[in-house]
């Protein structure tokens, strides 16, 4: 009896010892992100997406969900889930965005300022500390491909590194 619950609590040790805790995104809204940013400012990393989008919904499943990528996103910045099709009036920095209809959808008017008229699904906005557009960068993105952008601009290596300097010295997370 002693021997069987020796090796239970073995075989649980080391079975859940070497469970890596998964890290996940705490998506947040803008309204959020403002308040958190008024309290640790931080980088923002918006997620402009339409829930018709299929390529948004895969690089929600393959990207934003690998534990690498979630831990780096979560480290520079504070990410925030953004329907660019949505209905609401938002007001985001004063300024209220409302719903613009346009054939069979519309989007709302903070999605064709961010993306500066260029409505492209998905995008990501990456934005400093103070509200300003670093870039939009439009399109889907394996974990492999984001993660140096995302280090670029989180890490702030943008204000004084050229990109094609940066991705010759970049070292990857992500397990080979």
């Amino acid at each position: 009896m002693k021997r069987t619950s020796f090796f239970v609590i073995l075989l649980s040790v080391l079975f859940f010892g070497t469970i890596k805790a998964q890290e996940t995104l705490s998506w947040v809204s803008l309204q959020e992100a403002e308040k958190l940013m008024a309290k640790q400012p931080k980088k923002l990393f918006i997620d402009v997406y339409t829930d018709w989008c299929g390529w948004c919904k895969v690089m929600d499943q393959q990207t934003f969900q690998h534990p690498t990528i979630s831990k780096i996103i979560n480290q520079y910045y504070y990410p925030v889930k953004f329907n660019a099709e949505q209905k609401e009036d938002l007001v985001f920095r004063g300024k209220t965005f409302k719903y613009v209809p346009n054939g069979r959808s519309g989007y709302n008017e903070l999605a064709a300022e961010m993306l500066q008229g260029k409505l492209s699904y998905p995008t990501i906005v990456y934005m400093d500390e103070n509200f300003n557009i670093i870039q939009a960068i439009p399109g889907f993105y394996k974990p492999v491909d984001i993660e140096p952008i995302l280090k670029y601009f989180g890490s702030g290596a943008y204000k004084n590194t050229d990109w094609g300097e940066y991705q010759k010295s970049f070292k990857s997370e992500l397990p080979q």
